[in-house]
């Protein structure tokens, strides 16, 4: 790599080109891992998280101003453990070779694919699960046997500054590391040439971070959230649709990619909605003020974007309706009580931007063709959750509508679920992690065609007109008629 240097390197600006080049050198003399390796760096991560879970609990909080531990514990915490467990027991197979089907030009042969690890992957890790989102990408990266440079969030400053003293505890720095840093250092690293580029945030910056990338032709895998709706069946009992709700909608108060962003709910049970929605959280939060189970948001600035959210709302037209049980104040603390919003239109923004937060639009509908039609009108989601009893119906509303992922009968509990991929589409992002999916997300797949002694191609090979050549194209178009196409 002969590239020029980036930028000068100052106290604030890491030399990130060094950084790279020492781990692509590493990755050299070491390209294809052994399973044994990768177990120990991934258990040297599993020691990790085990040793150090109250100084992660405390140093999220810190930047929260106040995060529930047992979020913390319960949505970053255990699902990495969950996550080094599952590529752990798997390792062996999704390394092995894979045997592929032999056409008949090729015989005799033997052809399989090779899952090679891609080399130095960089992970740009947002503030709202900065371990979580920080580790996960990290753990299949390690799992193919990359290596990675991780750049935290500069809005979670003490769990990045905690992030990076634990990796250069357990890791090299060219076999792992992590940069912190503002906006600068941000940009300076999506233009490193990585041999693939995992960015989750905004679709936004999602689009300025792909441009970057395409300098390199760098390939991307892009987690971006967007608008997640939520269908109800009028046949789904609407208390227990709301308490399912209310409690993936309550998770780090909203401040989650995969959270419920809106609800259609049939015209008749909007008020049932509203009403049990309202007691499912006024028995999860009783309080808010000095509630440690509830979480505060993140900065000034995200709390004054969604108090703008709920002050353009009302002043065209809609309902609100703030659920805050003991009526505290807040004053100037960051703790902000989750509002539904009745009578939304789309010349609002609640409906217009991804919430991320405790504001939760209720929109009615009157069939399910028509709720269907209302998501498939909109930019394609991250998630994707419908309430219904009834699995045909379920079936048929999935085939009917596009997302990155979904869950019937519950929300955002898809993205814990280590044996599926976890990604977008779309305006929501690309590629995978997570399962078998993500080790081949940052794996190449390489094909391979192994020849043995005996050379077929030699009773084939020109002058063309010859007695196996003839005989081959015969039987190739005995095998290959014209097909009768059927009939709808």
């Amino acid at each position: 790599m002969s590239a020029p240097q980036l930028t000068a390197v100052t106290p604030e600006m890491p030399d990130l080109e060094a950084m790279l080049l020492a781990q692509k050198k590493a990755y050299m003399a070491d390209p294809m891992p052994d399973r044994a390796t990768r177990i120990r760096r991934l258990d040297k991560l599993h020691n990790a998280l085990v040793d150090n879970k109250a100084r992660i609990i405390a140093a999220v909080s810190k930047d929260f101003s106040n995060r529930s531990a047992a979020e913390t514990e319960l949505a970053e915490i255990m699902p990495l453990l969950d996550g080094i467990s599952y590529y752990r027991k798997r390792l062996k197979r999704l390394m092995k070779p894979q045997r592929r089907h032999v056409s008949l030009t090729l015989m005799p042969a033997r052809v399989e694919v090779q899952y090679q690890p891609v080399g130095v992957v960089g992970i740009v890790v947002p503030w709202n699960f900065p371990i979580f989102l920080a580790l996960s990408p990290l753990i299949g990266a390690l799992a193919a046997g990359n290596r990675a440079m991780l750049k935290s969030s500069e809005f979670a400053p003490a769990t990045g500054d905690l992030l990076k003293q634990i990796i250069a505890e357990n890791y090299a720095e060219d076999e792992v590391t992590v940069v912190t840093g503002g906006v600068e250092v941000a940009t300076e690293f999506t233009k490193l040439p990585f041999d693939h580029l995992v960015f989750t945030g905004s679709t936004q910056v999602g689009r300025i971070v792909m441009r970057a990338a395409a300098e390199n032709l760098t390939p991307v895998t892009l987690e971006l959230g967007g608008k997640s709706p939520v269908i109800i069946h009028k046949d789904f009992p609407i208390e227990e649709a709301a308490g399912r709700i209310a409690f993936g909608k309550g998770i780090n108060a909203g401040q989650v990619c995969v959270s419920p962003d809106y609800i259609l709910c049939p015209r008749d049970k909007v008020n049932a909605f509203c009403n049990a929605f309202s007691e499912s959280m006024g028995k999860a939060y009783p309080s808010l003020q000095n509630n440690g189970d509830y979480t505060a948001i993140i900065t000034d600035r995200q709390k004054a974007r969604l108090e703008g959210y709920l002050k353009d709302a009302e002043e065209k037209g809609a309902e609100l309706i703030t659920i805050n049980p003991q009526a505290e104040s807040f004053g100037d603390s960051r703790k902000m009580p989750m509002t539904l919003v009745i009578g939304a239109t789309d010349e609002m923004l609640v409906l217009r931007e991804e919430i991320f937060g405790p504001i939760l639009p209720v929109v009615p509908y009157d069939t399910i063709d028509e709720a269907i039609a209302y998501v498939n009108d909109r930019p394609r989601p991250l998630a994707f959750y419908y309430f219904d009893w009834n699995k045909s119906r379920a079936d048929d509303v999935l085939a009917r509508t596009h997302s990155g992922g979904a869950c019937v009968n519950d929300t955002m509990s898809h993205v814990l679920a280590d044996d599926i991929p976890f990604g977008g589409i779309g305006p929501s992002g690309m590629g995978h992690y997570h399962g078998a999916e993500g080790f081949r997300n940052f794996s190449k797949a390489k094909g391979v065609v192994r020849k043995g002694r005996i050379n077929a191609t030699a009773f084939i090979a020109p002058p063309w007109d010859n007695f196996m050549f003839n005989s081959l194209k015969k039987l190739q178009a005995m095998r290959f008629r014209r097909r009768k196409i059927q009939e709808y």
